[in-house]
């Protein structure tokens, strides 16, 4: 049955996922059609289109399927779609992965682009605190660079020691940390121990 738009399987909502990456899909088929007949389109024309018609098909009624988002077979419908028009948009190896195809494209994962339009959806309606904080897109150009958020302190009465850092991370199924252990000489002086959000990975966390 479709509802507004929405095809309700039981409220399982997976034939709608289905239905949204297939329509998705041609879409970004019959753009590579066209662009081979004019030579190439320039990514910035492709991530307009992404983000004007394809994104809008993917995200249409996000708040009301994404439990559905929970299985990994329904996932793998949408990030199949983004991967498909990151080749399109880089002109990568197909052999590239699809977290380094959106970091090559400038492109928020599509999982979590489900999300946050839920996230700003519940905020938008009151259901939740205001002063939290929602992820926002910024242009590759824009990101921060990690040299500039470092902060150095020098320490007073500094003696010629040999300074160690170690880090560690690890990512379970629910949870993200990272660790920090700094010796002078062989003396442990400080630990740190840090909780990070579920969507970075092991390696962000090291």
């Amino acid at each position: 049955m479709k509802y507004l738009g929405i095809i309700i399987d039981k409220l399982k909502f997976s034939a709608h996922i289905s239905y949204t990456a297939e329509r998705s899909a041609e879409l970004i088929h019959s753009l590579s059609k066209s662009a081979k007949l004019t030579w190439g389109l320039k990514h910035e024309v492709l991530q307009t289109i992404y983000k004007g018609v394809i994104l809008p098909l993917l995200l249409y009624g996000t708040p009301v399927w994404i439990d559905a988002m929970k299985f990994e077979y329904n996932r793998l419908k949408y990030i199949r779609v983004q991967r498909l028009m990151n080749l399109k948009i880089t002109k990568a190896f197909r052999t590239t992965s699809s977290e380094a195809l959106c970091v090559l494209a400038g492109m928020t994962p599509i999982i979590t682009r489900t999300e946050q339009e839920v996230k700003q959806y519940t905020l938008r309606k009151g259901k939740e605190d205001h002063t939290q904080f929602i992820d926002q897109e910024v242009e590759l150009k824009n990101w921060p660079h990690p040299a500039d958020m470092a902060t150095i302190i020098e320490a007073k009465d500094y003696k010629d020691q040999t300074i160690t850092v170690y880090t560690d991370g690890s990512k379970s199924e629910n949870r993200v940390g990272s660790g920090v252990a700094i010796f002078i000489g062989k003396e442990l002086v400080t630990q740190l121990k840090y909780k990070l959000d579920n969507r970075c990975s092991n390696n962000q966390a090291v």
